[in-house]
């Protein structure tokens, strides 16, 4: 899928590097097929120290130039400047990958009025820097069914993906898994701290709270059971777990958990209209 193309990643930070170790580690392209440029002198030199096959520099004009498919790992708020500095650089011929939340496809392409670029939008998440995050990929008008593939192989190297058909819906995956790590940290935490409440030493309580999140997610994606069933399971008649699920639902565990992805999903709403 990869043969004789070459890719570049603009912004050469936390994910754009994450994704960088993914394409390599999974033997997608080879090292001196990859670009990667970031404005921080210090980031640069640390991507060459690891990766020194992989073409490092400042200039993103020079990196376009080389590549066919960019890869946009720069801040939101960053997007607009990066790709104006590119307009006459990119072509109709080159992909354009974006990282970017809360930016749309449209937002890219009508950057460009006088080509048809092709954009496909990703929402990758933090656990992608340990190979197993979640990110849902959508297309943008001038993209192709092959455009999405290529671009569902890249980030399949660093966890499992999802294609999201309609655009709008973007916000709503950045509101539960994009942020959702965030929350499920909070539950290791406060499961960690009712443990050391109770007498556990705190590595030994970290340890429980966080191998019983690890084990419970792989569990659900291994059964294919619906978790009320998998809930079933734990929780036997009159016995401690539904001592715990009684005290969870007097707390609104739920309807918290709710709020919580409903709150994000409209902050990033709020922040893809400033960006425009």
């Amino acid at each position: 899928m990869f043969d004789g193309k070459k890719i570049g990643i603009i912004g050469a930070g936390k994910m754009g590097e994450i994704l960088l170790r993914g394409l390599l580690s999974a033997k997608l392209i080879k090292p001196d097929h990859v670009w990667a440029s970031d404005s921080d002198e210090n980031r640069r030199e640390l991507v060459r120290k690891i990766y020194p096959k992989v073409h490092v520099v400042y200039d993103n004009r020079k990196l376009v130039k080389e590549c066919d498919l960019l890869l946009l790992a720069v801040k939101p708020q960053n997007i607009s400047r990066t790709l104006t500095e590119l307009v006459e650089c990119i072509t109709e011929d080159d992909l354009l990958i974006s990282i970017a939340a809360g930016v749309s496809t449209d937002t890219i392409a009508d950057l460009f009025p006088e080509k048809q670029i092709r954009v496909i939008r990703v929402m990758p998440n933090a656990p992608a820097s340990v190979l197993e995050g979640a990110s849902a990929l959508c297309a943008g008008r001038f993209a192709t069914a092959d455009d999405l593939r290529m671009a569902e192989r890249i980030f399949h190297s660093v966890g499992k993906t999802v294609v999201i058909h309609s655009e709008e819906l973007m916000d709503v995956v950045t509101g539960l898994s994009g942020s959702g790590p965030a929350f499920l940290f909070m539950i290791i935490e406060a499961l960690s701290d009712a443990g050391v409440q109770q007498g556990l030493s705190r590595e030994v309580a970290s340890l429980l709270a966080a191998q019983t999140m690890l084990g419970s997610a792989k569990m659900f994606m291994e059964t294919g059971k619906h978790p009320g069933e998998l809930k079933d399971v734990v929780a036997t008649p009159g016995g401690t777990t539904f001592a715990g699920l009684k005290a969870l639902e007097k707390g609104n565990f739920r309807s918290t958990i709710m709020d919580a992805v409903e709150a994000a999903t409209q902050r990033s709403r709020e922040l893809g209209l400033k960006i425009k």
